[in-house]
Order: C-alpha cells, then sequence, then structure tokens
C-alpha cells in the first residue's frame, strides 16, 4: 500500500516525533523526552516500507522504527498471516469458512486431534474492533488453534487454491530484504526483534519461544545492538515468561498492540500501548478517545 503523505503531515503539525534512541535513553539515563511526543512503528517487514515509507520520512526528517521477522528474508518464506490476508483479499469469508471447515473435517482423527468444529467456532469466533467473528474465526485457527505444521498446511491447501500463486513469488516480492534493511539503516532508521517465525509466543513452550526470539535476533545481526535492543510481541501476544526470555536476551524495552496512549512515567516498559494506523486521519479521530 503506498504511503499517505497526508498522515505524516498530520503528525508532523500536531506532535513531536520521536526516535527510538529517545525512548532508550529516557528509560536507560532518564533524559526527557520532547511533550506531545509520537514514535511511529512498523510490523513485519513489507517491502512498502523502503519503496514509500522510507522516502517519507527522509522527506519529513522522521525516524520510523521497523520490526522485521527474521523468517521473511532468510528463508523467503510467506508467513501465515500473509496467507491469510490473500486469501481473506481474494475470497468471500463465507466460502474460506466453509473451505476451513472442510478441510478440519478432513484432517480430523488422522494425524491430528483436535476440537470438533462448533466448539472451536464457539472458541475463537469473537468479533473484534476490525473483524466480523468469521474473519477472525479464518484468523484464529490458521494462526495459533491448531498445530503448526497442520496450520501450515490447510493455510497453504487454500492459498494455493483461491489464491493461485507461488507461495516462494510472494515472499520475494512482498519482503524487505537484508540488503534494503541494511540501507534502510545507514539512512537513520531503527529495527526491532519481531520473532522469527513470526508466531503467537504466549503459545509457544519455552524452549522454542527461547529459539525464536534468538533467531530472530541473530537474524538481525548488523540492525540491532545485541544487548540494548527492542522487541515488539508478533500479535501482540506476551506473558510474563516472554518477557522474562526477551530480557535475558538484551532486550531493553517492548511493544505490545495493547490499544491505548502510553504513559511512560507510569507504563511497563516491557508493555508499552499503542494505538493503530487507522486510529488517526484521515481514517478517524479515535486517537483523541485515548
Amino acid at each position: 500500500m503506498h504511503c499517505s503523505k497526508s498522515r505524516f503531515s498530520f503528525f508532523s503539525e500536531k506532535f513531536q516525533v520521536i526516535t527510538m534512541e529517545q525512548l532508550i535513553e529516557y528509560y536507560v539515563c532518564g533524559i526527557k523526552i520532547p511533550e506531545n511526543a509520537i514514535l511511529l512503528t512498523f510490523d513485519d517487514g513489507y517491502i512498502d516500507n523502503y519503496l514509500y515509507v522510507l522516502p517519507v520520512l527522509k522527506e519529513y526528517h522522521m525516524q520510523g522504527t521497523f520490526f522485521v521477522p527474521g523468517k521473511v528474508f532468510r528463508e523467503h518464506c510467506l508467513l501465515d498471516v500473509n496467507k491469510i490476508h490473500y486469501l481473506l483479499a481474494s475470497t468471500p469469508i463465507d466460502i474460506l469458512c466453509k473451505e476451513l471447515l472442510e478441510q478440519l473435517d478432513y484432517y480430523r482423527g488422522s494425524e491430528w486431534e483436535y476440537p470438533s468444529n462448533e466448539e472451536l467456532f464457539r472458541q475463537y469466533a469473537v468479533e473484534d474492533r476490525f473483524d466480523q467473528k468469521e474473519t477472525i474465526f479464518v484468523k484464529r485457527i490458521l494462526q495459533m488453534a491448531l498445530p503448526e505444521e497442520l496450520r501450515n498446511l490447510i493455510s497453504s491447501n487454500m492459498f494455493a487454491k483461491y489464491v493461485g500463486v507461488s507461495e516462494e513469488v510472494m515472499a520475494h516480492e512482498l519482503y524487505l530484504n537484508y540488503d534494503q534493511m541494511k540501507e534502510m539503516k545507514r539512512q537513520g532508521m531503527h529495527f526491532g526483534v519481531h520473532g522469527y517465525g513470526h508466531y503467537w509466543m504466549d503459545c509457544l513452550p519455552l524452549e522454542k519461544l527461547e529459539a525464536d526470539i534468538e533467531m530472530g535476533l541473530k537474524s538481525l545481526q548488523g540492525l540491532v545492538q545485541p544487548d540494548s535492543w527492542v522487541i515488539n510481541y508478533p500479535y501482540g501476544a506476551y506473558n510474563d515468561e516472554v518477557i522474562d526470555v526477551a530480557k535475558k536476551k538484551g532486550c531493553i524495552l517492548g511493544l505490545s498492540t495493547d490499544v491505548r496512549l502510553a504513559n511512560i512515567e507510569r507504563d511497563d516498559r516491557f508493555k508499552l500501548p499503542r494505538l493503530d494506523t487507522n486510529d488517526y486521519p484521515p481514517k478517524s479521530n479515535r486517537y483523541l478517545e485515548w
């Protein structure tokens, strides 16, 4: 999606755009940040960040902080979250729901055991502020509710049927590569850790959680400081164990998707909330509610 200059103009007029280094200095050294400060963050490492966002950030003399899961540029794999995005964009939700329920019936009891479709729908079909319950159902089943191997299999089956494009080709076209990130870093942008496989971290067993954060950190070698880096929890999914593992590996701040303005004097620095871009003009004025 092309970058909207009007939004950056709005940020420039209404807020003091700070850098991630300024926020870190506040927590580490007590150096105050400006009143009405705003920090700009970008998730998941899309190539749009290089092609469209970087030039506008430079034009407005702003820094962005970019959180990239290592798998997308190390293995050129299409993340499940993006397979789901393309499915939802290409196919009516009623067709996707029907297909997903059929896939669940097909694989249930062969190699995998999991609850009935009715029970899964009751548990995961819960609408949120952006999506209807059927959309949330498709997302949650293919993001985290099933064993990883099975949800990868089902999402790939559905992607091949309804999108019909090679996942590898799509991955090369969708995500940043390491050279692009190095250039963004050279131009003053900041990078943070977003795990390696873009998992719901609070659902991972400890050993896999440690490996995912470690691999995500290593994949960004040369882009992040190994002893003072920032984590952005994929899907906003974290718990105390996730925070403890990240801190032991040198994490200094953590960003969530909890929806409200951050109060840096009171908020836990490993649980900092954020607002979504859709909470600001030209989409809405919801930012005023917080």
